[in-house]
C-alpha cells in the first residue's frame, strides 16, 4: 500500500497535543537533569502515579482539574521519598531514584484497586483534556505549558530558586556560601516529580486510562525533548536564548519529539520498534553540540595552520 500524505498531517494534530502534554513532563526532568545535575529514575514511577491518582479521583466523582492537582502533591511525596533516601541515608542519586520507583510499581496498583488498567471514558465522566476534541486539547496542553513555563521562570528567578540553581552547578561553592544544598536538593526532586506526575495526570485524561506500564521509558522521551529542545534552542535563538527562551523550546522538543513518532508510525514501521527509534532519535541530538563543537575546534586549528604557513 502507498503511503498517503494526508494521513501523516492529519495525524500531527494529536502529536502535537500530545507533545504539549510530554512537554510539562520533561519541564519537571529538566530541573534534576539540568539544574541539580541529578539522575533521577523516580519519573518513570511517578508519572503513572499521576496518572492512577487522577483517574481514582475522578472516578471517585472530583472535578478533574482538582484530581490534577492532587496528582502534583503526590508526585512531591514521591521526589521527597527520592531526596530523604539520597541526602539523609546517602544512598546514591541514580539507586535512590530506582528504589523509589520499584516501590511506586506497588504503590500505584494499590492506588488503582490492585487493577493494571482504569479507564475513563470521556462519555461518563467530564474530563480536562481529550483526545476525543484534540483542537481542545491543543489550547488546553498549549495553556498548561505556557502557566508551567512562567512559573518555574518567576520562582527560579527568586533568591530561592536561584540557590537551588546555585546548587547544581557548583555545590561546594554554593555550601560556602551558606546555602544548605542537601535541602535544595530535595526541594528540587519533589517539584520535579510532581510536574512529571502532574503531566501523567493530564495524559491519562487525554487517552482516557490509567496504565501501570505508562509511565515506561517517561525518562527517556523527557530527555528527547530536552535535548531536541536545547539543540533546537541553541540553532535558533543562539546567543539570544534566555532562560524563558530555553524553557519554551524543551516544550517544543516535546513537540518535535511526537512529530517523529508520528512519521515513524505513518512508515508503517513497526510500533514495537518506537523505544529503537527513540534511543537513536536522542543519541543522534546528543551527538549534534559535541559533533559542531568538535567541527568548531577542527577548524580552527585548520586556519591557524594555514596562517603559519602563509607566514
Amino acid at each position: 500500500m502507498s503511503l498517503d500524505i494526508n494521513t501523516l498531517f492529519a495525524s500531527f494534530p494529536s502529536g502535537l497535543a500530545q507533545g504539549l502534554l510530554w512537554g510539562i513532563m520533561a519541564l519537571g526532568l529538566y530541573i534534576t537533569f539540568r539544574m541539580l545535575n541529578f539522575a533521577d529514575m523516580t519519573v518513570d514511577g511517578t508519572f503513572t502515579t499521576g496518572g492512577a491518582v487522577t483517574v481514582m479521583l475522578i472516578i471517585g466523582g472530583w472535578n478533574p482539574w482538582l484530581a490534577v492537582i492532587v496528582s502534583f502533591l503526590a508526585g512531591l511525596l514521591a521526589g521527597l521519598v527520592t531526596g530523604f533516601l539520597h541526602t539523609k541515608l546517602g544512598i546514591p542519586a541514580i539507586l535512590s531514584g530506582i528504589l523509589t520507583q520499584f516501590a511506586l510499581w506497588s504503590i500505584n496498583l494499590a492506588i488503582m484497586g490492585f487493577a493494571a488498567n482504569k479507564a475513563i471514558s470521556v462519555n461518563s465522566y467530564a474530563l480536562a483534556i481529550s483526545s476525543r476534541f484534540v483542537p481542545n486539547a491543543i489550547v488546553t496542553g498549549l495553556v498548561c505549558a505556557v502557566i508551567v513555563v512562567a512559573i518555574m521562570y518567576w520562582y527560579f528567578g527568586t533568591e530561592h530558586g536561584s540557590a537551588m540553581r546555585a546548587t547544581g552547578n557548583n555545590p561546594e561553592m554554593s555550601k560556602a556560601q551558606g546555602i544548605n544544598i542537601n535541602r535544595m536538593k530535595v526541594i528540587g526532586l519533589a517539584l520535579s516529580n510532581g510536574l512529571v506526575a502532574l503531566s501523567g495526570g493530564l495524559m491519562a485524561q487525554y487517552q482516557g486510562f490509567a496504565d501501570i506500564n505508562m509511565g515506561r521509558g517517561a525518562i527517556v522521551i523527557g530527555l528527547a525533548a530536552i535535548i531536541i529542545g536545547e539543540v533546537v534552542s541553541d540553532i535558533i535563538a543562539g546567543k539570544h536564548s534566555n532562560f524563558a527562551i530555553r524553557l519554551g523550546f524543551i516544550v517544543i522538543g516535546g513537540i518535535l519529539y511526537y512529530l517523529v513518532i508520528q512519521i515513524v508510525l505513518w512508515l508503517r514501521l513497526n510500533s514495537n520498534l518506537l523505544k529503537l527509534f527513540t534511543a537513536i532519535v536522542v543519541a543522534i541530538f546528543l551527538a549534534v553540540p559535541y559533533l559542531i563543537s568538535v567541527s568548531k575546534v577542527s577548524f580552527a586549528k585548520a586556519h591557524k595552520n594555514s596562517l603559519k604557513e602563509i607566514k
